[in-house]
């Protein structure tokens, strides 16, 4: 039995209720599961095979919540690959998660904006990626009780759900853009050279994570939809350094809006599962 198994089945035993949505929450919007009531929550340092989150405002605590009466699991923090962590436990959640029975992986993100129509504050829903990190969350065993070897990304971000969020975003009067996101590895920000590239291979936003846990779901037959908050500009249009402090307050701002989206959107999702 596999380890991801064993700590789905462990959380069977914790959860009051069994989700079939789960968000996972990035940068600067670990608050927004905050805002629904709590059910239950732990620790990542109490949940086996877990490890640490050292990112700047990533709490680290997995959390159910009651959205719309639904069960929604929020992940209030992720692993990243430059936390010094590997593939394997950036993406243990995700696969978790799958056998856990979640069907609906949502995921969000802080990203920089290498297109000047995309500023901060910009909600951008994610129509594809492009994965620069370096590595691939598949290599090695391939587990089949999970996915098959060679996983299709033709679609990594599911169209209908994408859809569905187009529509309350309209009529929640909520303005939202397209976007592709490119994955580095990072912990250093990317050279003006390298911005340069990614947006003439048509990236739009450039961020250290997400693209990891999105091939993980859709290997683990999850449908997926994927948001980046945009929390700065990319150097291709400035020279200042971007603090914490400025990437979190944007976060928070625009987090809000998209909780909104969100929480309709999981109201709107409930009817799949019956």
């Amino acid at each position: 039995m596999s380890n991801y198994q064993q700590t789905a089945d462990w959380l069977r035993t914790k959860l009051p209720r069994l989700p079939k949505v789960a968000v996972i929450l990035g940068t600067g919007l670990s608050d927004m599961a905050d805002a629904f009531p709590i059910l239950w929550q732990l620790p990542y340092s109490q949940i086996p095979g877990f490890v640490n989150s050292t990112a700047p405002s990533h709490k680290g605590n997995l959390m159910l919540c009651e959205v719309s009466d639904q069960p929604v699991l929020f992940l209030q923090g992720r692993f990243h690959f430059y936390e010094g962590h590997s593939m394997s436990a950036v993406v243990f959640p995700t696969r978790v998660l799958a056998r856990l029975g979640v069907q609906i992986l949502v995921v969000t993100n802080a990203a920089g904006s290498l297109r000047q129509n995309l500023p901060p504050g910009t909600i951008v829903q994610l129509s594809d990626h492009i994965n620069f990190m370096g590595l691939n969350p598949l290599v090695g065993h391939n587990d089949e009780e999970l996915g098959e070897r060679f996983p299709s990304l033709n679609n990594p971000y599911d169209p209908k759900l994408c859809e569905i969020c187009d529509q309350i975003a309209a009529e929640k009067g909520i303005p939202t853009a397209k976007g592709v996101y490119l994955a580095v590895s990072g912990p250093s920000l990317e050279t003006k050279a390298e911005c340069s590239a990614f947006a003439a291979w048509g990236a739009d936003l450039v961020g250290m994570s997400t693209v990891p846990e999105v091939i993980a779901a859709r290997h683990a037959g999850m449908k997926v939809l994927a948001y980046s908050i945009v929390t700065n500009y990319s150097n291709l249009f400035h020279a200042e350094a971007h603090s914490q402090e400025e990437i979190r307050h944007h976060a928070s701002i625009a987090g809000k809006r998209l909780k909104d989206i969100l929480a309709e959107f999981i109201s709107r999702t409930a009817s799949f599962f019956h």
